[in-house]
């Protein structure tokens, strides 16, 4: 029988990250590890990534720095991380469009699923069902019977085509089978300004920008698109409770390395994250910017592959069916 050399079967026990040269897992971090963030600096995933990285670092022992890498809906970030060497020093921070929607909408050079390894679930931010104030339903099943009776005439604004909003709002059209005008804006702050004006009628965004404006009363929520009331919002009811069971949309975030990234080297990321994650000043800070911490059994590698999954097979054929593309 031929005997396979020792070192080939390493190398090809190192390459699909089954195992690890001992002086290499034990010395992991030996320098700073970089979060690739795939938005600009000062949005809602780049202030999630720098309050992890911050708690991260003591955690690791070393500096983890924040990059931005912008462009193309976040898919140029994203493949960077792809492409990196799979040694636990460049890692990506992404979420629900990045990592799910993009797949059913652009020609990608990567598989969102298979060309990466989980670490974490990080963050989830549902959206609210909410209109302007002058729309006359006081909850939600009244909301939804005043679009079915004025649905020739109702606008709803987006933050652009393929938007969690739109994509949000196309899944309500779908569930409640009513339709309406889609008006898309370059972002959400545009939009909102058009809803605090009366210029659209309704629209699906996250809690965490919303609130602000929901707090103020000067636009009416109906619902949480989650199957618990927001921590930050406990008086906003769940779709579940309001009429609209199962209604689930959240623009949850993730971290992930590239796929062979050696096991014991994910463990201690995961450590760090859960770490950051218990920590009381993180969890304050993530809860002001609207965000819901995933329990500690879902802050694992395996958690967030099956959310993953899970998405991926309930939006792919949602997205594909409005023949949504990119702008």
């Amino acid at each position: 029988m031929k005997k396979f050399p020792l070192a080939a079967l390493l190398a090809v026990l190192i390459a699909v990250g089954a195992y690890v040269p001992p002086a290499v897992a034990q010395t992991y971090p030996s320098r700073p590890v970089t979060i690739i963030v795939p938005f600009a600096a000062g949005g809602p995933t780049d202030t999630i990534a720098r309050v992890l990285a911050q708690r991260m670092g003591p955690a690791l022992g070393q500096t983890v720095v924040v990059e931005n890498t912008t462009g193309a809906a976040g898919s140029i970030g994203v493949a960077r991380v792809a492409r990196a060497a799979p040694d636990g020093y460049t890692i990506g921070i992404g979420h629900w469009s990045t990592h799910v929607v993009n797949a059913a909408v652009y020609n990608l050079s990567y598989d969102v699923l298979n060309d990466f390894a989980p670490i974490s679930l990080v963050a989830n931010n549902p959206q609210l069902i909410e209109s302007k104030n002058t729309v006359p339903a006081k909850n939600l099943a009244e909301f939804i019977a005043w679009v079915k009776a004025n649905q020739d005439h109702i606008t709803a604004g987006t933050a652009g085509v393929g938007s969690a909003s739109h994509i949000g709002g196309i899944f309500f059209q779908e569930v409640t089978r009513t339709k309406f005008q889609f008006v898309p804006y370059r972002g959400t702050a545009p939009m909102m300004q058009d809803l605090l004006a009366g210029q659209i009628d309704l629209s699906f965004d996250q809690a965490a920008n919303s609130l602000p404006q929901v707090r103020a009363g000067q636009i009416r929520a109906y619902a949480v698109t989650a199957k618990t009331r927001l921590t930050a919002a406990p008086d906003i009811p769940t779709v579940d409770e309001a009429g609209l069971p199962g209604f689930y949309v959240s623009v949850w975030h993730g971290l992930w390395a590239p796929k062979n990234t050696p096991k014991p080297v994910i463990a201690k990321l995961v450590r760090a994250v859960q770490t950051a994650l218990a920590d009381p000043s993180v969890q304050k800070r993530l809860a002001e910017l609207g965000q819901e911490l995933p329990p500690p059994d879902q802050q694992t590698p395996e958690a967030l592959h099956d959310r993953q999954k899970a998405e991926l097979d309930k939006w792919t054929p949602i997205i594909k069916a409005a023949n949504i593309k990119p702008e």
